[in-house]
């Protein structure tokens, strides 16, 4: 049976995915977009097949891999994500015999971690930024890259960089969206994450009409918004392309999750923490004006984010229910995490820029890597001691005598290294600092690193340390 988008009859499950033809809904916002003249409308991508905008992607690259065929029965998929891309190739591999390898940070939702499993995902959870960095040498992407290297059977698709993210894009979003506004689009609004939607149907509508405002709008440094990346990770990502958009701007974790919250209780719409970042910029970059009509991409719905709601709205967790109630944080875990968010100040941290200028002066700081000695093995800063996060308390004897010495601190991404700088601090050593991005922003800076394997590195470039 042929599939049939107006009765809505499919011959198997990958003939929902979206195109022209077949669209995710636009639905106009009402109660929460304060304007008198300018129609805003949410484009809503849990409606492809497999719940998220990635669906797209994962179709795009899985086609143009097998157009251009090295991708072929008994090969199988290994991909760096963080959450959704890795849910539709899960799936669609499923449908077309492909299985699944994805490395991922342990920081991405617990929901999305299981039910990659649960769609036969073989999942290998690192401890790696919210959104993977390419530069990370022990990271979600190189060890994606490094089984496809090293593994025949392997294929890697690679959406950090590949054409066909943004293509997919290209195809389906923005046609999508000039024929549903019948043209009348003015601006297009999305969060920043791997960049491809951004670019792919900006690129589009541009064709259409030059004079459409592209907008993209990412999450503040540190943030807890999964798919986003904040400024400085953008700059890690190959198809951020920012002479192609007309403006940016950034949201904090309270804006969007605040507006995630105002858009399902006043719009009766499931959207998720995305899509309230998206919305909170897409309000503040847009003018009220007669004849805008603006659109914004709402990415995946709540359900997913149980567990990244109830850090934002504890309350929210019933107290009559023992299992919420431990799934929630305690006064005191809020408290504690308060206390390491609190770090991020410029008297808690240093940047790796200023540490490599202090590494060659005479008041040489201690560095502390906190990874385990695997990962301290691979790579990491010259001259720095490996004291693993949970054999520090049995080696404090190899800390410094003096209370007063210069002391740092370093993980992967700057995360975990606040919490030693909180327990030296309790230890009575008054001059601690978290190395700010970690090991991570160390090596993108293109600052040397040792290896316990190979030979010191060389920096990449003068330019890089700027």
């Amino acid at each position: 049976m042929p599939n049939d988008h107006s009765r809505r009859v499919y011959d198997s499950i990958l003939g929902l995915l979206c195109d022209e033809e077949n669209p995710t809904p636009l639905v106009r916002l009402n109660r929460v977009v304060p304007f008198e003249h300018t129609q805003v409308f949410a484009k809503l991508e849990w409606y492809n097949p497999f719940g998220a905008v990635k669906d797209r992607v994962a179709a795009n690259l899985i086609r143009d891999a097998e157009e251009r065929g090295i991708l072929s029965a008994g090969k199988k998929l290994v991909e760096a994500t963080s959450g959704n891309t890795g849910l539709g190739l899960a799936m669609i591999g499923n449908a077309k015999g492909y299985s699944l390898q994805t490395p991922l940070s342990k920081a991405i939702p617990l929901e999305k971690r299981t039910v990659l499993r649960f769609f036969g995902t073989n999942v290998v959870e690192l401890d790696d930024s919210l959104c993977p960095a390419p530069g990370a040498p022990e990271g979600a992407i190189a060890q994606a890259r490094d089984t496809a290297a090293t593994h025949d059977e392997f294929e890697i698709l690679d959406q950090y960089v590949n054409e066909a993210n943004p293509g997919a894009h290209y195809r389906t979003t923005g046609p999508e969206i000039w024929r549903q506004t019948e043209g009348k689009i003015t601006h297009f609004v999305a969060g920043l994450g791997t960049c491809g939607t951004i670019t792919g149907t900006g690129r589009f509508l541009k064709e259409k009409n030059p004079a459409i405002q592209v907008l993209g709008i990412c999450p503040e440094e540190g943030h807890d918004i999964p798919g986003t990346r904040s400024r400085r990770q953008l700059q890690q990502t190959e198809l951020y392309c920012p002479d192609e958009y007309d403006g940016d701007t950034e949201v904090t974790n309270r804006e969007a999750y605040e507006m995630c919250l105002r858009l399902n209780r006043e719009e009766s719409i499931i959207a998720a923490p995305s899509s309230g970042m998206a919305l909170a910029g897409a309000l503040r970059l847009v003018p009220d004006e007669p004849g805008n009509v603006v659109v914004v991409i709402f990415p995946d719905n709540i359900f997913k984010y149980a567990s990244s709601v109830l850090r934002h709205f504890p309350e929210l967790a019933p107290q009559n229910d023992d299992a919420a109630a431990d799934a929630a944080p305690s006064k005191n875990e809020q408290f504690l995490a308060e206390l390491i968010e609190n770090l991020k100040n410029p008297f808690d941290t240093v940047r790796v820029k200023d540490l490599s200028e202090a590494l060659q002066s005479d008041t040489r700081p201690f560095v502390i890597d906190i990874r385990i000695p695997e990962h301290f093995a691979e790579s990491h800063i010259p001259g720095s001691v490996n004291l693993p996060q949970e054999e520090l308390p049995g080696r404090t004897a190899e800390l410094p005598e003096d209370r007063d010495a210069p002391i740092v601190t370093v993980c992967n991404i700057g995360k975990f290294s606040k919490h030693v700088t909180l327990y030296l601090k309790s230890k009575g050593y008054r001059n601690v600092r978290s190395a700010k991005g970690g090991l991570n922003e160390w090596i993108r800076k293109g600052f040397a690193t040792d290896s316990l394997h190979l030979k010191p590195t060389k920096t990449e470039s003068a330019s890089a340390h700027q």
